[in-house]
């Protein structure tokens, strides 16, 4: 299966103040770098239940009012990887509070504005995640 594109999926979840979830990743490709919660699309599974599934796994919370932002086409020469990442964007759910559920997969997890996310603070930042916050996407 190395030689075949995956599709992934990034949320951005949102708190009520506008923050963005951020985590540090460990244990997988793209390790010690900043990116957003979410993982593979499964067989059969709507991008939407997939981005409600991965916050769920990977941080204990629930997510609403999911729509896709666009997607980028990141191919990790190094590690070997060709993915297509597909950027949605969520609010989280009231009553959710998130925590580490995977701290095999996960360092650390932090909230963060708009303004942080493009400013440099977080590097080194997972491929997908700075393509598209470089405008590496589409639709453009």
């Amino acid at each position: 299966m190395n030689n075949v594109p995956r599709i992934g999926v990034g949320v951005f979840v949102r708190n009520t103040s506008g923050e963005i979830l951020l985590q540090k990743r460990t244990g997988a490709h793209g390790a010690n770098t900043w990116s957003l919660p979410g993982g593979h699309l499964e067989f059969n599974e709507s991008i939407e239940n997939c981005a409600k599934r991965e916050a769920m796994e990977e941080f204990n919370v629930e997510i609403k009012n999911v729509k896709v932002l666009g997607i980028t086409e990141d191919i990790m020469l190094e590690e070997n990887k060709h993915y297509v990442t597909i950027f949605v964007d969520s609010e989280l759910a009231s009553g959710s509070e998130p925590k580490i559920m995977e701290p095999d997969k996960t360092l650390e997890m932090t909230w963060v504005s708009n303004e942080e996310l493009k400013s440099g603070k977080y590097l080194p930042m997972f491929m997908p995640l700075k393509n598209f916050l470089e405008g590496k996407k589409y639709p453009k």
